[in-house]
Protein backbone atom coordinates (compact mmCIF):
# COMPACT_ATOMS: atom_id res chain seq x y z
CA UNK A 1 0.00 0.00 0.00
CA UNK A 2 1.32 3.23 -1.45
CA UNK A 3 2.27 5.78 1.59
CA UNK A 4 0.66 9.11 1.30
CA UNK A 5 2.13 12.04 3.48
CA UNK A 6 -0.04 15.33 3.65
CA UNK A 7 1.60 18.58 5.05
CA UNK A 8 -1.54 21.22 5.90
CA UNK A 9 -1.99 24.78 6.73
CA UNK A 10 -4.14 27.41 7.05
CA UNK A 11 -5.77 26.90 3.69
CA UNK A 12 -6.96 23.51 4.81
CA UNK A 13 -9.52 24.80 7.24
CA UNK A 14 -10.50 28.71 5.83
CA UNK A 15 -13.40 26.82 3.86
CA UNK A 16 -15.05 25.39 7.62
CA UNK A 17 -14.66 28.92 8.58
CA UNK A 18 -12.08 28.51 11.59
CA UNK A 19 -8.95 30.74 11.14
CA UNK A 20 -5.53 29.97 11.67
CA UNK A 21 -3.30 32.53 12.27
CA UNK A 22 -1.34 33.55 8.72
CA UNK A 23 0.79 35.81 9.82
CA UNK A 24 0.22 39.03 7.03
CA UNK A 25 -1.16 41.08 9.47
CA UNK A 26 0.56 40.27 12.51
CA UNK A 27 -3.17 39.09 14.14
CA UNK A 28 -5.48 36.51 14.89
CA UNK A 29 -9.06 37.23 15.20
CA UNK A 30 -7.94 40.93 15.92
CA UNK A 31 -6.17 39.89 18.58
CA UNK A 32 -1.81 41.12 17.89
CA UNK A 33 -0.32 37.47 18.12
CA UNK A 34 2.41 38.77 20.25
CA UNK A 35 -0.39 38.82 23.43
CA UNK A 36 -2.23 35.55 22.54
CA UNK A 37 0.42 33.44 21.06
CA UNK A 38 3.63 34.26 22.62
CA UNK A 39 5.57 33.49 25.46
CA UNK A 40 5.92 36.63 26.77
CA UNK A 41 2.00 37.42 26.38
CA UNK A 42 1.34 34.54 28.48
CA UNK A 43 3.55 35.48 31.18
CA UNK A 44 2.17 38.96 30.87
CA UNK A 45 -1.41 38.57 31.12
CA UNK A 46 -2.13 34.76 31.47
CA UNK A 47 -6.02 35.73 31.73
CA UNK A 48 -6.27 37.51 28.42
CA UNK A 49 -4.49 34.07 26.82
CA UNK A 50 -6.81 31.99 28.68
CA UNK A 51 -9.79 34.24 27.27
CA UNK A 52 -9.07 33.61 24.14
CA UNK A 53 -8.55 30.25 23.71
CA UNK A 54 -11.65 29.96 25.53
CA UNK A 55 -12.72 32.54 22.60
CA UNK A 56 -11.37 30.13 19.69
CA UNK A 57 -12.54 26.51 21.18
CA UNK A 58 -15.96 27.60 21.37
CA UNK A 59 -15.45 28.60 18.12
CA UNK A 60 -13.70 25.39 16.79
CA UNK A 61 -16.48 23.41 18.32
CA UNK A 62 -18.87 25.30 15.72
CA UNK A 63 -17.27 24.15 13.03
CA UNK A 64 -17.38 21.03 10.31
CA UNK A 65 -14.75 19.87 8.56
CA UNK A 66 -15.05 20.14 5.27
CA UNK A 67 -15.05 18.54 1.93
CA UNK A 68 -11.25 18.45 1.95
CA UNK A 69 -10.66 17.30 5.21
CA UNK A 70 -13.27 14.27 4.67
CA UNK A 71 -11.68 13.13 0.86
CA UNK A 72 -8.04 13.24 2.93
CA UNK A 73 -9.80 10.95 5.53
CA UNK A 74 -11.53 8.95 2.87
CA UNK A 75 -8.05 8.00 1.15
CA UNK A 76 -6.88 6.27 3.85
CA UNK A 77 -9.23 3.21 2.55
CA UNK A 78 -6.67 3.00 -0.33
CA UNK A 79 -3.56 4.40 1.02
CA UNK A 80 -1.32 4.75 4.21
CA UNK A 81 -2.14 8.41 4.99
CA UNK A 82 -0.12 10.57 7.48
CA UNK A 83 -1.70 14.37 7.76
CA UNK A 84 1.20 16.34 9.12
CA UNK A 85 -0.83 19.97 9.92
CA UNK A 86 0.62 23.33 11.23
CA UNK A 87 -2.71 23.99 12.25
CA UNK A 88 -4.03 23.51 15.74
CA UNK A 89 -7.84 22.75 15.56
CA UNK A 90 -8.86 19.31 15.22
CA UNK A 91 -10.86 18.96 12.28
CA UNK A 92 -8.71 16.09 9.92
CA UNK A 93 -9.65 13.80 13.10
CA UNK A 94 -13.38 14.76 13.43
CA UNK A 95 -13.37 14.15 9.73
CA UNK A 96 -11.95 10.49 10.44
CA UNK A 97 -8.19 10.62 9.91
CA UNK A 98 -6.30 8.45 12.31
CA UNK A 99 -3.01 9.41 11.90
CA UNK A 100 -2.13 13.58 12.34
CA UNK A 101 1.16 15.05 13.51
CA UNK A 102 0.22 18.60 14.84
CA UNK A 103 3.52 20.70 14.62
CA UNK A 104 2.01 23.67 16.48
CA UNK A 105 -0.54 22.14 19.40
CA UNK A 106 -3.86 21.06 19.07
CA UNK A 107 -6.20 23.86 20.67
CA UNK A 108 -8.37 21.03 22.17
CA UNK A 109 -5.63 20.06 24.93
CA UNK A 110 -4.76 22.00 27.99
CA UNK A 111 -1.68 21.31 29.55
CA UNK A 112 1.18 22.47 32.36
CA UNK A 113 2.61 25.38 32.26
CA UNK A 114 5.76 24.62 33.83
CA UNK A 115 6.17 22.17 31.19
CA UNK A 116 3.52 21.88 27.94
CA UNK A 117 5.16 18.53 27.11
CA UNK A 118 4.62 16.31 30.34
CA UNK A 119 1.80 14.32 29.06
CA UNK A 120 1.08 13.38 32.64
CA UNK A 121 -0.61 16.75 32.46
CA UNK A 122 -2.23 17.39 29.10
CA UNK A 123 -5.77 16.52 28.71
CA UNK A 124 -8.52 17.22 26.23
CA UNK A 125 -11.23 19.42 26.85
CA UNK A 126 -14.77 18.35 25.58
CA UNK A 127 -17.04 20.50 23.45
CA UNK A 128 -19.40 20.76 26.40
CA UNK A 129 -16.91 21.58 28.65
CA UNK A 130 -14.24 22.89 26.77
CA UNK A 131 -13.83 26.97 28.46
CA UNK A 132 -10.83 26.70 31.36
CA UNK A 133 -11.39 28.64 34.51
CA UNK A 134 -9.40 31.51 35.05
CA UNK A 135 -6.51 30.61 37.57
CA UNK A 136 -7.24 26.86 36.59
CA UNK A 137 -4.18 24.68 37.62
CA UNK A 138 -2.90 21.88 36.15
CA UNK A 139 -2.03 18.39 38.64
CA UNK A 140 1.50 20.00 39.27
CA UNK A 141 0.26 23.08 40.30
CA UNK A 142 1.04 25.30 37.80
CA UNK A 143 -1.79 27.26 35.55
CA UNK A 144 -2.95 25.14 32.81
CA UNK A 145 -2.07 26.90 29.16
CA UNK A 146 -2.82 25.75 26.00
CA UNK A 147 -1.18 22.60 24.52
CA UNK A 148 -0.28 25.20 21.51
CA UNK A 149 3.15 26.04 20.52
CA UNK A 150 4.02 29.71 21.25
CA UNK A 151 6.25 31.71 19.08
CA UNK A 152 9.80 30.96 19.50
CA UNK A 153 8.88 27.28 21.62
CA UNK A 154 10.66 24.76 20.19
CA UNK A 155 8.65 22.17 17.52
CA UNK A 156 9.13 18.84 19.53
CA UNK A 157 6.89 16.97 16.77
CA UNK A 158 9.33 18.18 13.68
CA UNK A 159 11.49 15.23 14.03
CA UNK A 160 8.49 12.67 13.68
CA UNK A 161 6.95 14.65 10.87
CA UNK A 162 10.58 14.57 8.94
CA UNK A 163 10.98 10.90 9.32
CA UNK A 164 7.21 10.43 7.81
CA UNK A 165 8.17 12.63 5.03
CA UNK A 166 11.41 10.53 4.23
CA UNK A 167 9.43 7.52 3.42
CA UNK A 168 6.39 9.14 1.69
CA UNK A 169 5.51 7.76 -1.88
CA UNK A 170 3.00 11.13 -2.54
CA UNK A 171 3.86 14.19 -0.91
CA UNK A 172 1.14 16.17 -0.60
CA UNK A 173 0.81 20.28 0.24
CA UNK A 174 -2.23 22.28 1.10
CA UNK A 175 -3.05 25.53 2.08
CA UNK A 176 0.06 26.70 2.93
CA UNK A 177 2.93 28.72 1.33
CA UNK A 178 6.03 27.19 2.04
CA UNK A 179 7.22 29.78 4.07
CA UNK A 180 6.58 28.82 7.73
CA UNK A 181 10.07 27.00 8.79
CA UNK A 182 10.52 24.24 9.81
CA UNK A 183 7.15 22.97 8.24
CA UNK A 184 8.22 24.00 5.00
CA UNK A 185 11.51 22.06 4.97
CA UNK A 186 9.94 19.05 5.29
CA UNK A 187 9.82 18.82 1.63
CA UNK A 188 13.46 18.37 2.01
CA UNK A 189 12.73 14.87 3.40
CA UNK A 190 10.93 13.43 0.52
CA UNK A 191 12.48 11.13 -1.48
CA UNK A 192 14.03 11.70 -5.00
CA UNK A 193 11.57 11.15 -7.15
CA UNK A 194 8.28 11.21 -4.95
CA UNK A 195 5.79 13.28 -6.76
CA UNK A 196 4.77 16.76 -4.70
CA UNK A 197 1.67 17.72 -5.03
CA UNK A 198 0.41 21.60 -3.85
CA UNK A 199 -3.24 22.49 -3.51
CA UNK A 200 -3.70 26.22 -3.17
CA UNK A 201 -5.01 28.74 -5.51
CA UNK A 202 -2.28 30.93 -4.93
CA UNK A 203 0.90 31.29 -7.16
CA UNK A 204 3.82 29.67 -4.74
CA UNK A 205 7.39 29.64 -5.56
CA UNK A 206 8.61 25.48 -5.78
CA UNK A 207 11.88 26.39 -4.72
CA UNK A 208 13.10 24.01 -8.08
CA UNK A 209 11.32 20.97 -6.79
CA UNK A 210 11.78 18.20 -9.23
CA UNK A 211 8.24 16.18 -9.98
CA UNK A 212 6.46 19.04 -8.62
CA UNK A 213 2.22 19.59 -9.63
CA UNK A 214 0.59 22.81 -8.28
CA UNK A 215 -3.44 22.56 -8.19
CA UNK A 216 -4.46 26.30 -8.34
CA UNK A 217 -8.18 25.30 -6.16
CA UNK A 218 -9.26 25.69 -2.76
CA UNK A 219 -8.68 22.35 -0.41
CA UNK A 220 -12.21 20.93 -1.11
CA UNK A 221 -11.75 21.24 -5.03
CA UNK A 222 -8.49 20.82 -4.91
CA UNK A 223 -8.50 17.60 -3.05
CA UNK A 224 -11.37 16.38 -5.65
CA UNK A 225 -8.94 16.76 -8.64
CA UNK A 226 -6.30 15.01 -6.44
CA UNK A 227 -8.59 11.76 -6.05
CA UNK A 228 -8.89 11.81 -9.71
CA UNK A 229 -5.70 11.73 -10.71
CA UNK A 230 -4.68 9.06 -7.75
CA UNK A 231 -7.59 6.97 -9.19
CA UNK A 232 -6.33 7.46 -12.69
CA UNK A 233 -2.73 6.44 -12.15
CA UNK A 234 -4.35 3.70 -9.77
CA UNK A 235 -5.98 2.03 -12.40
CA UNK A 236 -3.51 2.36 -15.05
Amino acid sequence: MKKIVFLTGAGMSVESGFKTFRGSDGLWENYPVEQVASHEGWLANPTLVTNFYNMLRKKLYAAKPNDGHKLVAELEKDFNVCVVTQNVDNLHERAGSTHVIHLHGELAKVCSSYDQFDERYVRELPEDHCEVAVGEKAGDGSLLRPYIVFFGESVPMIAPAAEEASTADIFVIIGTSLNVYPAAGLVRYVPTGCPIYLIDPNPVPNGGLANFHHIRKGASEGMRELVELLRGSKSR
